[in-house]
């Protein structure tokens, strides 16, 4: 495992706080870019819009998934943040159970604010999505988050959200 980055990211959910060591020394700019959005403020109530069973939960669509301002079910997902994509940043680190993964389209290189948590391993995903964090406590916190219908992509109807996200 590459050496852990001093700063902890910090997602509060309805359940309890969840803590994220982040990886600067495999994923640099992945990085910066979760810890500005972190400190702006862009996370805070934005939805886990798409959570399938036994695979992950994803979130951070800052334009339409924030739950208070700009919130749009159907578009959810599909945003980004003001920011431009971020090249990918892969490694052979494993997308092992907690493992934080930066969410795309089909260009590598496109992804941008949307991130993924692990519910269980995925190593199909190794090499091809940038890997930046691993949670350290709270597994049991991202347990619980509803799950979407699995027929539709893991879409979730009533979405459980990102409280407040912080760095420290």
């Amino acid at each position: 495992m590459a050496e852990k980055d001093p700063k902890i990211l910090e997602i509060e959910l309805k359940d309890g706080l969840v803590e994220i060591s982040l990886l600067s020394e495999i994923a640099p700019n992945h990085v910066k870019r979760i810890i500005k959005l972190s400190e702006e403020g862009h996370y805070n109530n934005v939805a886990f819009h798409r959570v399938i069973d036994g695979f992950m939960a994803q979130t951070g669509d800052v334009e339409f998934g924030n739950t208070k301002k700009g919130w749009n079910k159907s578009r959810a997902g599909t945003g980004g943040s003001k920011e431009p994509n971020l090249k990918a940043e892969f490694s052979k680190i494993p997308f092992d159970r907690g493992a934080l993964g930066m969410a795309r389209a089909q260009d590598p290189n496109s992804a941008n604010s949307q991130f993924f948590i692990m519910f269980e391993a995925g190593h199909f995903l190794n090499g091809q999505y940038t890997l930046f964090g691993q949670v350290t406590k709270g597994m049991e916190f991202v347990d619980k988050i509803t799950r979407g219908d699995q027929s539709n992509n893991g879409s979730v109807d009533e979405p459980d959200i990102m409280m407040n996200v912080k760095i420290k």
